[in-house]
């Protein structure tokens, strides 16, 4: 007779307790997982008992071909899972337990006439890990030791609920108690900064320095390495700007009819309660045939009086679900969690100040229906009359959504999820999720979506329209967040990249220049400094032969760079931009004399910061738009 799909909590229990009690180091690799399926109450509130079996038998057999014949299942009641792995080595563990979290996920499964899908949130414990943490009273004998990894377990499956990004956590990695910072929060900026100037300036200038005294000449291949370097950086920019000249455009009609959509919103009410509402009224607003929810995912520390007003619009507007997160500390988790109120076939993504077209989902679904299952639109600053700084981003991000994305999509293939503006198929969405330790979630899961054989396109045409940080120090720590950000992804997926049979050799050649060269870069454009110092400090400055120095090329070939940008996103950038064309003669100059400094300078300092273990996420303060014409006046 075979044996059972999912065994009794008692049976399993005492399979469990029978392996643990062989002293023997098979008994040693034992490892118990619990699996939250965190929307199962809801199914037995609506099917009863039989709608729950019917979903743990599904699930069972789509589970039980990834076990080996000693591993069992058990329900423990509450929409809980546990696994037994018996012989199981602590280093395949996560990977195994990856693969099932995404095969729950991914299952469509069928309760009498509807479909449905549940989220799994999975913890687990192993054997290996007692020794060396303290013993309790629990795990004074073998039987009761099943007890405490079950105990570990469900710890660690709790918080993998918190997160919800299918992310399989470890009791032990959960229990880690983060190092203490050696150095007061308001030096270690300062100091990270002279040490970048003395990795980026002091050391290669002792280099070249120790060769010359070994007979070692240095400076020649150095030098023209630099240029080199310097003239390949400007001609993929050149290249992807040109590129963006002839824009990816979507399909004229869908291929489809238009399908329910949803909309999440996710914010952090404290500093967004000024600019909720009026976003919640434009999503709403938004021109779309079909049923159109919108899904409003918040944390806030403490109750305010928004609160209530949004629930006062719930209340009248059936298609507006307001979802307090009360677990949360990121975006991600507010959007993770929102998923499982989604019911749409595609979700727009949206932070909490942004406004789109009115016509954003009908263009989004053109594109989805025919294939994509990401579509990245196009950010336009609408606060730019608020500052100098809110200008400068302003035409920043013309740079960035009209000619690098759709640049870069054009000539590598891929295009990249920016946080917000974005749309994703429902069940790719569910399928990838968002990343809370990561500081820019949006990059993560674009990759790894492209990892996974996902389609993500760019449509500079698709806007939406956000607030920019008006103040230098809310544009530093917003910028200070999405360069370590990027490393962190760097630093995670590039060799997952480069062995990929997934990509093409063009998507290949493109994230190694977007995850391996930008992040290189920054460093490299110093290096001209140690090595025309050192030429003079060894040869005296006329050895530096200025009007013919290949530097002097290179240079001007990399600055020319900069005002082909500006030109190509004035004629490319949305229409209100546009029309403000000082906005960008002004960005022309601050960017040449000091933005593109001050980015490589916070892209360097974010690498020593990612390397020592600082993470902070400082949030970007959010007001209501001030309208054009009364900023024009205050001007």
């Amino acid at each position: 007779m075979s044996r059972p799909l999912v065994y009794e909590a008692e049976r399993w229990r005492d399979i469990a307790w029978h392996v643990l009690g062989v002293r023997s180091r098979r008994a040693s690799r034992t490892v118990v997982a619990v699996v939250r399926l965190m929307e199962l109450a809801q199914v037995e509130a609506r099917f009863g008992t039989d709608g729950v079996d019917t979903v743990l038998t599904q699930l069972a057999h789509r589970i039980t071909p990834q076990l080996a014949p000693r591993e069992r299942i058990g329900y423990a009641g509450n929409g809980t899972l546990m696994l037994l792995l018996p012989d199981t080595a602590t280093r395949r563990v996560k990977s195994r337990l990856d693969r099932i979290g995404r095969q729950i996920s991914a299952a469509r499964l069928t309760v009498g006439t509807e479909q449905l899908s549940v989220t799994p949130a999975i913890g687990w414990a192993s054997a290996e890990e007692r020794t060396g943490h303290k013993t309790t009273g629990s795990e004074r004998t073998g039987t009761d030791e099943l007890d405490a990894l079950v105990e570990r377990a469900e710890h660690a499956a709790g918080v993998a609920a918190q997160h919800l990004d299918l992310t399989p956590r470890n009791w032990a990695s959960t229990t880690h108690v983060p190092r203490r910072k050696l150095l007061p929060g308001i030096l270690r900026t300062p100091l990270q900064t002279a040490a970048t100037l003395a990795i980026g300036l002091l050391l290669p200038f002792l280099v070249l320095a120790e060769f010359g005294k070994a007979g070692v000449d240095l400076v020649a291949p150095a030098y023209v390495a630099v240029c080199l370097a310097l003239v390949l950086t400007a001609l993929v920019i050149r290249w992807e700007t040109y590129c963006a000249l002839d824009p990816q455009r979507p399909p004229k009609e869908p291929a489809a009819p238009y399908p329910p959509a949803s909309a999440i919103i996710a914010a952090y009410l404290p500093n967004e309660a000024d600019t909720i509402i009026e976003t919640i009224q434009r999503v709403l607003a938004v021109d779309y045939p079909a049923p159109l929810q919108v899904v409003l995912a918040y944390n806030t520390p403490r109750r305010l009086p928004v609160e209530d007003e949004l629930r006062r619009l719930a209340a009248a507007d059936p298609r507006l679900v307001v979802l307090n997160v009360p677990y949360s500390h990121s975006k991600a988790q507010n959007i993770n969690a929102a998923l499982s109120a989604v019911t749409g076939e595609f979700v727009g993504v949206f932070d909490a100040d942004h406004h789109p077209d009115a016509n954003a989902f009908r263009r989004a679904w053109r594109w989805l229906s025919h294939g994509a299952d990401v579509v990245q639109g196009h950010c336009v600053i609408r606060n730019g009359h608020e500052s100098p700084v809110a200008r400068m981003v302003a035409v920043e991000f013309e740079s960035i959504y009209a000619v690098s994305h759709p640049g870069r999509t054009q000539l590598h293939g891929f295009g990249l999820f920016g946080g917000s503006n974005g749309f994703w198929r429902t069940s790719a969405l569910r399928e990838t999720r968002m990343r809370g330790e990561m500081l820019t979630e949006d990059i993560d899961s674009s990759i790894r979506a492209l990892l996974a054989g996902k389609k993500v396109v760019t449509d500079p045409a698709l806007l939406s329209r956000e607030l920019a940080p008006t103040t230098l120090g809310a544009l530093w720590n917003q910028r200070m967040r999405w360069a370590q950000g990027w490393f962190q992804v760097s630093l995670r997926h590039l060799p997952a990249v480069l062995r990929s049979s997934t990509l093409t050799t063009k998507n290949k050649i493109g994230l190694l220049y977007l995850l391996g060269w930008r992040e290189i870069y920054p460093w490299i454009s110093l290096q001209i400094f140690p090595l025309l110092a050192f030429i003079a400090w060894h040869d005296g400055a006329h050895a530096i032969e200025w009007d013919i120095s290949i530097f002097v090329l290179a240079s001007l070939f990399t600055l020319s760079v900069g005002p082909a940008q500006v030109l190509f996103a004035y004629r490319l950038a949305a229409p209100e931009i546009r029309g403000n064309r000082r906005w960008f003669w002004s960005y022309l100059v601050v960017s040449l004399f000091f933005y593109t400094p001050f980015k490589n300078l916070i892209a360097r300092i974010a690498q020593v910061k990612e390397l020592s273990g600082e993470r902070r996420w400082v949030v970007t303060p959010r007001t209501a738009a001030v309208p054009a014409a009364i900023a024009g006046e205050r001007a």
